[in-house]
């Protein structure tokens, strides 16, 4: 009577296998993606998206105006919950005090835990808004946090890089943009 039972279960486990096998397949090829692969933006080489931002306490929020200014500036959608925004902060900081422009766009975050965040490792941004409904992030085609978007002086997007911003990338991806 075991044997009788093992048979039954046989073709179940095959299947199982079978179905093991092409998941794990999929698998490989999504977990060993193209090493140059870039997330695509529709944005790119169009204009700022009209946004309008909360204003986190304390702090002057970006208008439209100021991502339309005779200079390239940088965007960057952070929040304190967000470990790779911890993990870029630092780079923030030292770009700030070497003169670059970076207005923040705090997502989907508390006033109180945004703030604690920036007094606790500092302010990089030149201003900062909140974008406590994701809205904003929604209109600028976020995929998640952090998102860093290089915008010209004519108000274009000319480059996007989602996840945390590195000196390695900002070297590499960033500042050859940045001559504008």
């Amino acid at each position: 009577m075991k044997k009788y039972n093992l048979l039954l279960l046989l073709p179940f486990v095959a299947i199982v296998l079978i179905l093991g096998l092409f998941v794990f397949d999929i698998n490989l090829k999504v977990k060993s993606p193209d090493l140059n692969f870039k997330l695509k933006s529709a944005l790119i080489g169009q204009k700022v998206p009209v946004f309008e931002l909360d204003e986190l306490k304390g702090f002057p929020k970006p208008s439209m105006e100021d991502l339309y200014s005779k200079e390239v500036k940088l965007v960057n959608f952070w929040a304190s919950w967000c470990a790779p925004c911890r993990a870029e902060h630092p780079l923030f900081m030292e770009l700030q005090q070497s003169g670059y422009k970076i207005y923040g766009i705090n997502y989907k975050d508390k006033d109180i835990q945004a703030l604690n965040f920036l007094d606790s490792l500092g302010n990089p941004y030149f201003k900062i808004g909140a974008d406590k409904s994701g809205r904003v992030a929604i209109n600028w085609g976020l995929y998640g946090v952090p998102e860093t978007f290089i915008i010209n002086s004519e108000g274009e997007i000319i480059y996007r890089h989602a996840g945390p911003v590195t000196q390695k990338i900002f070297d590499r991806e960033f500042l050859p943009r940045m001559s504008d």
